[in-house]
């Protein structure tokens, strides 16, 4: 089936947000992980577009939406989204969010209920869980670490060879140069000062969430991933769990025939 995508822009208050459109009839926003943009959901929008009006935005920060010099937070993107539904003169839509976009979807259908027909969260972030703090630091002092002191482990890497620390020190580095290409997916996950990020935590919340909605997590992701999605899926309350038996990291890529028919199930039950 050959489809045209639609590519636009539109200057919202917080900034110019680019998103992909595709397809005819329900209206569904799909919102992208931290370390992706919108185009991660082609495929699913490719097998969904015959039924469903698809749109795709790159978050404010993230792919070719403006990247503003300002506090990035949780708060801001529910803000831009709900600018952008009004924008479309949406009124009632699907969200599908996967990882970040799936706390930034959640966060929405908290505030803006009655603007949501059900949610659809692909391992979504927003909750604690064991390990996930020794991570997140790891990655903050990656991201704020001295350019002087990246120069010096460079440099001093055939003495690490010796020693047998080379393999660990590049896989480090190679994490760095990864962070700093999404510096706003660095600011909303854990380069913030953590009263702040905690009072965006969904725990308390999630019970309050009114629609329904449908977590799909890979049975072979990592095991912070899967209790994040457990955690959402004791907590609200109109809630099926999914477990993608060969699914691991990035669902919307490795998984999307799985992803597009778990999602088409859902909105037609």
């Amino acid at each position: 089936m050959n489809l045209l995508f639609r590519n636009s822009r539109i200057k919202l208050s917080q900034g110019v947000l680019f998103w992909r459109e595709v397809g005819t009839g329900i209206p569904m926003i799909f919102l992208h992980g931290a370390w992706n943009d919108g185009s991660e959901w082609v495929s699913i929008m490719e097998l969904l577009a015959k039924n469903i009006h698809c749109f795709s935005p790159d978050l404010l920060g993230f792919g070719e939406s403006a990247n503003p010099n300002i506090h990035h937070s949780i708060d801001l993107q529910v803000q831009c989204l709900a600018d952008f539904l009004e924008a479309l003169k949406l009124e009632k839509v699907y969200l599908v969010g996967n990882s970040l976009g799936g706390w930034i979807a959640a966060s929405y259908a908290l505030k803006y209920p009655e603007q949501i027909s059900g949610l659809i969260l692909l391992a979504p972030e927003g909750v604690a869980a064991k390990g996930q703090k020794k991570e997140w630091q790891k990655r903050r002092r990656l991201f704020n670490c001295s350019p002087l002191i990246i120069k010096f482990l460079r440099f001093i890497l055939p003495l690490m060879r010796l020693i047998g620390w080379e393999e660990r020190i590049v896989k480090d580095l190679e994490l760095r140069r990864e962070l700093l290409q999404s510096s706003t997916a660095c600011q909303l996950l854990f380069n913030r000062k953590k009263p702040e990020i905690e009072a965006e935590l969904l725990e308390n919340h999630l019970p309050e969430i009114k629609v329904p909605c449908l977590i799909l997590q890979g049975s072979q992701d990592t095991k912070t991933a899967i209790s994040k999605s457990n955690t959402y899926a004791r907590l609200i309350p109109q809630v099926q769990l999914h477990n993608i038996a060969h699914g691991e990291s990035n669902l919307p890529e490795t998984c999307a025939g799985v992803v597009a028919e778990a999602i088409w199930d859902f909105i037609n039950k």
